[in-house]
């Protein structure tokens, strides 16, 4: 069984930076791509970005902003989002998947196996 727990999140204002880990419990962690959606209220689940053995990949509105990594070692995804901004404000959710897909279709939520309780991000203008 894996288990995804999201921490990290909070209140900031516009401008500044918090740090999102994902601790996954479960073998195999290495292999999986690990991605990151994030959900504002009313609206529908969206990709933020995802890594895996091919590289990373990120949302036109956060690319240049967050930066996705991953310990292995430790099991550990993370998320470190700069220039925050109002509308990144939302519930942040890791995932994970064991399958191999292309690039577009890891930005689908449905792609994920696995999935985080989410964790809240609020940035004030």
């Amino acid at each position: 069984q894996v288990q995804l727990v999201e921490s990290g999140g909070g209140a900031v204002q516009a401008g500044g930076s918090l740090r999102l880990s994902c601790a996954v419990s479960g073998r195999s962690f290495s292999t999986y791509t690990m991605g990151w959606f994030r959900q504002a209220p009313g609206k529908e689940r969206d990709f933020v970005a995802r890594v895996n053995w091919s590289g990373d990949d990120y949302a036109d509105s956060v690319k240049g902003r967050f930066t996705i990594s991953r310990d292995n070692a430790k099991n550990t995804l993370y998320l470190q989002m700069n220039s925050l901004k109002p509308e990144d404000t939302a519930v942040y959710y890791c995932a994970g998947t064991g399958t191999v897909s292309t690039a577009s279709y890891l930005r689908r939520s449905g792609s994920y196996r696995y999935w985080g309780q989410g964790t809240q991000v609020t940035v004030s203008s």
